[in-house]
């Protein structure tokens, strides 16, 4: 019997920073005089930093160089770090810290696969760093999300053949990702109406871990 190997995306499914990014690319674009919402905000999920921000740049009223865009990227960065100081493993979200638990108490392998470049420190913001046996973030892959890069990488790091992993996903670009890596996906969040995902839930206290590993066995 080969027990699968879970791997998690980090925004919307270990922990929520969602409304972190959206004020730092808010106080950014401001700054730039660029319109900037909730609705364009959505259509970042799971992508990464400069594609975000060639996504923002749809509504500049002037081009900017690829410097220009390296600097503002950063500047979002700046402020988005400046508000990470504030999570703590209050800012887990509903089941993970149980779902984790019992995921390891079975032996199961687990990783991180997110196109944040601030993974580590969140996780270390959180207290759950040590629950991932790896990391595969965005400081380490070229092409994000639907690419599967990050989930091959993830799965690469663990020693785990793709087809035995599980990825936690709540953007269908995270979705998509994992299928094209061949992976079985288990959608939570915005995810959790996706038919492309083989599990569905609102989140991880809906679902127990135990019998997700009992149907992949």
């Amino acid at each position: 019997m080969t027990l699968p190997a879970f791997i998690f995306d980090l925004d919307g499914v270990i922990v929520s920073t969602d409304e972190f990014h959206y004020l730092g690319w808010k106080q950014m674009a401001d700054e730039e005089g660029i319109y900037f919402d909730r609705a364009i905000n959505e259509r970042l999920r799971g992508v990464s930093r400069m594609e975000s921000l060639s996504i923002i740049l749809e509504k500049a009223s002037r081009s900017y160089s690829k410097q220009e865009m390296e600097q503002m990227a950063a500047r979002k960065n700046m402020y988005y770090r400046q508000l990470l100081e504030r999570p703590t493993p209050a800012n887990i979200l509903p089941g993970v810290s149980d779902f984790l638990a019992a995921l390891k108490a079975a032996g199961i392998k687990m990783a991180i696969g997110s196109s944040s470049k601030n993974t580590p420190m969140i996780l270390a913001k959180i207290g759950l760093a040590d629950f991932f046996d790896a990391v595969a973030d965005g400081n380490q892959i070229k092409n994000s999300k639907p690419d599967p890069e990050v989930f091959l990488l993830a799965a690469t790091l663990l020693g785990i053949d793709p087809v035995s992993c599980v990825v936690v996903e709540d953007a269908e670009a995270g979705v998509d990702a994992a299928r094209a890596a061949g992976m079985k996906v288990i959608g939570v969040g915005s995810a959790a109406s996706s038919p492309n995902a083989d599990f569905r839930a609102a989140d991880l206290s809906c679902i127990q871990a135990e019998a997700i590993v009992e149907q992949l066995t």
